[in-house]
């Protein structure tokens, strides 16, 4: 989910709004604080802040899962601690970002969270943001001595990653795709799901493709992916989220776009192009 703000704070009623767009469109669960939530620029306090409402807000319908990663292996098990303390149900945990760890050092990273809560964890692969990739091994190795890892987002775009991870690791463990576009490829070599930017403004729809790929429905998900695909790839025109707070405002889901610096709005272009492609889903999906 994004988080909303408003003259520079969080927008609680707008969250609160959010949570409920989200659930009554038939979506599977919640991830509060991620990247798309603006993890970067929220304090430590608004970001558990964040978690603790959202759980508040979902009230035991579905589970909600907090984004507690960190390049600091101090500042995630804090993080994670908090958020478990706030009744978050599972966490997500991106790889370090900046520092570049080696696969050990990753290793030894996700051990000590896992070891901190017995709580599910599904770890976060995305090299483009981070400098480095979860790989299959370490993924492998981490979920033989830690069962309460269940499984990992993998947004390196690489489907015959996940064709990999699916083939390997044991029938339970969970498969997520982290890009929209790679919903249904991903799928099709076994994964089970997405976690989701695009569900934020069209929740409906990116759970309907979801479902229809995990119950290998191929034909007709192919059918509502081309609807979408246009859609999936625009609202990556500029840095996420801004192109898909822009759209949620204008849909009168949030009440502004609002995003904290070092992220701002588009540019004019980039927004009557997303206006212009948000337009034509909309229709094409009525």
């Amino acid at each position: 989910m994004v988080t909303p703000f408003l003259n520079g704070a969080v927008a609680w009623d707008d969250l609160k709004k959010l949570v409920e767009f989200q659930i009554a469109a038939g979506i599977d669960g919640l991830v509060a604080v991620g990247t798309t939530g603006e993890s970067p620029t929220l304090d430590y306090d608004e970001h558990i802040e964040v978690i603790r409402q959202t759980v508040e807000f979902a009230a035991g319908r579905v589970p909600v899962m907090a984004g507690t990663g960190s390049n600091a292996t101090t500042e995630a098990l804090d993080l994670t601690k908090r958020a478990d303390e706030a009744g978050a149900d599972a966490f997500l945990l991106v790889a370090p970002y900046y520092n570049k760890p080696s696969q050990e050092g990753l290793f030894r990273h996700f051990a000590l969270l896992a070891e901190s809560t017995a709580k599910p964890i599904i770890l976060y692969s995305i090299p483009g943001r981070c400098g480095i990739e979860i790989t299959v091994e370490t993924t492998l190795r981490l979920r033989k001595k830690y069962p309460n890892i269940i499984g990992i987002k993998e947004a390196g775009g690489q489907v015959d990653k996940a064709a990999r991870l699916v083939r390997e690791s044991d029938p339970e463990f969970i498969v997520l795709s982290g890009d929209d576009s790679l919903t249904l490829p991903f799928a099709q070599v076994g994964a089970q799901g997405i976690i989701s930017v695009a569900s934020n403004f069209i929740p409906g729809p990116v759970a309907k493709l979801a479902q229809l790929a995990r119950t290998q429905q191929f034909a007709e998900a192919k059918v509502l992916h081309d609807k979408l695909a246009e859609i999936f790839k625009t609202l990556f025109v500029e840095p996420n989220p801004v192109p898909v707070k822009h759209c949620m405002m204008r849909a009168g889901i949030i009440r502004s776009d609002e995003v904290r610096l070092p992220l701002c709005e588009m540019s004019e272009a980039n927004r009557l192009l997303v206006e212009k492609v948000a337009d034509a889903t909309l229709a094409s999906l009525r």
